[in-house]
């Protein structure tokens, strides 16, 4: 049997367009931490949501925390492509503006667990991230029991199992591309490893 999934530090998703945004969010889960509302996180700040995906498309997440306005692509166009690959990771938007339209996109499309406006209220997100934090390791250990289930029962096969728990890890490890001369493909624009 493997380590549970949540016995590493969990990764936790920041991206504004502001660094300072990024900073002070930084130094709020550090609190968390000293607080002792959950163990050290591994957290990846971007300022740019297309890295920011490119990043995800590497590293399973627990958290991403979002702001909604940025250049480029906003909150909600960022959640659901966040979303479409990871989707067990929890999602929480910020914003500044009241965008009703906008944020009923990120609410049915990205499917937030949580909206909070800026400037947030310190303990209100250290609640927030606490409680988003739990529910994705409740949802991981269901996800791994039901699992351990179905390869006792026989309805799922030893190298399933493994090939579901290695993605969880890290997304699309087991997802790979062959050229038409039978080379894998090392990135999307078609190098070939020979």
């Amino acid at each position: 049997m493997h380590t549970p999934l949540t016995a590493s530090p969990a990764h936790v998703l920041l991206v504004d367009d502001e660094p300072a945004i990024l900073n002070a969010l930084v130094r709020t889960l550090r609190r968390g931490v000293a607080e002792g509302l959950w163990q050290p996180l591994r957290t990846e700040t971007f300022t740019e949501p297309a890295a920011a995906l490119a990043r995800a498309r590497e590293q399973a997440f627990a958290l991403c925390i979002s702001d909604f306005r940025m250049p480029g692509m906003n909150g909600a166009q960022f959640l659901t492509a966040l979303r479409e690959c990871q989707p067990d990771c929890r999602r929480v938007i910020l914003s500044a503006h009241a965008d009703f339209e906008g944020l009923t996109d990120a609410v049915n499309s990205a499917r937030i667990s949580q909206f909070m406006s800026k400037p947030w209220n310190e303990p209100e997100l250290l609640a927030t991230v606490h409680e988003q934090l739990e529910e994705q390791r409740r949802v991981v250990e269901l996800q791994l029991l039901a699992e351990q289930q179905r390869l006792a029962r026989g309805e799922l096969s030893p190298q399933e199992a493994e090939r579901r728990r290695l993605e969880r890890l890290e997304p699309g490890i087991t997802q790979v591309r062959w050229s038409s001369d039978g080379a894998y493909v090392l990135d999307p624009a078609g190098a070939a490893a020979y």
